[in-house]
């Protein structure tokens, strides 16, 4: 499964604003500046700080 591409321009990372990486052979979402780590299930995003799913690379 993949992330619309018009979704990725528009996305940032809710801690720092830098646009995250989308790795699609692990399903994830990654900040280049923090280094954390965002699930993407079903397509979409989980993007809550507060969220187990994050983790710090």
């Amino acid at each position: 499964m993949t992330i619309s591409s018009n979704l990725l321009k528009i996305l940032v990372c809710p801690v720092c604003k830098d646009k995250p990486i989308h790795i699609e052979s692990e399903d994830f979402l990654v900040c280049s500046i923090c280094g954390l780590k965002y699930a993407v299930i079903n397509d979409i995003p989980v993007m809550f700080v507060e969220d187990e799913n994050i983790s710090a690379s």
